[in-house]
């Protein structure tokens, strides 16, 4: 069995604040690919980058009648991909699209999409995750302060910082609806939460994060440090941002919807290995064993 050095502990008795100890873009200085090299630099130094018209009018059409068609789907709301929001047990989630959906497989194939995740990581990638938000108005839940990455290496085992997101807007995002929140710098430092992880604590974590949550004490900290970016902008819109970007949203109480696709890509050179700080892995439609390349 191959034994792997654990460069981020996490979920231990206390909380730890550690430099990052990764590349942030790994593709060497100059490689060809749909970002210039100034956009790489910014992705760099800030952990993210937005593109304001990703996708066409039309194609946006296209992915939102296909999301509508998924949540509305009697069989996908039963599927155990679907996560339900506590309350109002409208979808909050669907996970693994690019497997139900040939037509979010397709945008996962996209070069302006996984080219870019390619240029970034300096490498072939894996979808690591896929999924559909949907964050109906009046009242749909946000997502808690986090990084991804201190879950995907506690509890699916990704060894290193070689995992970019993209998230992809099908609505408008208002100042007021729940929009991302990032950290911008945030990605050079790892914050390893403290607490154990409970036996399938995904269950828990996809409606309301709990065990892998910073104290308040660690986030104001950082947001004292890094400050916090709002982004707003209109359906087509794409954001990639460093899986390591202490992130999250509020909740939506306005009448105006806010939904995207996110999209994981994970360099082929850091697939998953034994979870990190959990007891059992998470299971394949949220943490992806299947590392084929996407072509």
């Amino acid at each position: 069995m191959t034994t792997v050095t654990d460069l981020y502990p996490s979920r231990g008795a206390t909380e730890v604040s550690i430099p990052r100890r990764d590349p942030v873009a790994w593709g060497a200085p100059g490689t060809p690919g749909p970002f210039s090299a100034t956009s790489l630099q910014a992705y760099e130094r800030d952990g993210f980058l937005t593109l304001d018209e990703l996708l066409t009018e039309d194609e946006v059409a296209v992915y939102r009648k296909e999301l509508q068609r998924l949540v509305t789907d009697p069989e996908i709301r039963a599927d155990e991909r679907s996560v339900l929001e506590p309350q109002s047990r409208e979808i909050r989630s669907v996970f693994e699209v690019h497997r139900i959906s040939e037509v979010f497989a397709g945008l996962v194939r996209d070069e302006r999409v996984v080219g870019r995740a390619r240029q970034i990581l300096g490498s072939d990638v894996y979808v690591h995750q896929s999924r559909i938000n949907v964050k109906p108005g009046f009242g749909a839940g946000g997502f808690y302060w986090h990084s991804d990455f201190e879950t995907w290496h506690a509890e699916d085992g990704l060894p290193a910082m070689r995992t970019v997101s993209v998230s992809i807007a099908l609505t408008e995002n208002h100042d007021t609806n729940g929009s991302l929140m990032i950290m911008p710098g945030s990605h050079r430092t790892f914050l390893g939460c403290a607490g154990a992880t409970p036996k399938d604590n995904y269950k828990k974590s996809l409606q309301m994060q709990d065990a892998g949550t910073p104290s308040h004490e660690a986030l104001t900290a950082m947001a004292d440090r890094y400050g916090i970016k709002l982004f707003t902008g209109g359906a087509g819109s794409a954001t990639w941002f460093d899986c390591n970007c202490m992130h999250g949203s509020g909740d939506n109480i306005t009448p105006f919807p806010r939904s995207n696709v996110f999209i994981v890509f994970n360099s082929v050179e850091n697939t998953a290995v034994e979870p990190f700080a959990a007891p059992v892995r998470r299971p394949e439609f949220i943490g992806a064993r299947d590392f084929t390349p996407v072509r």
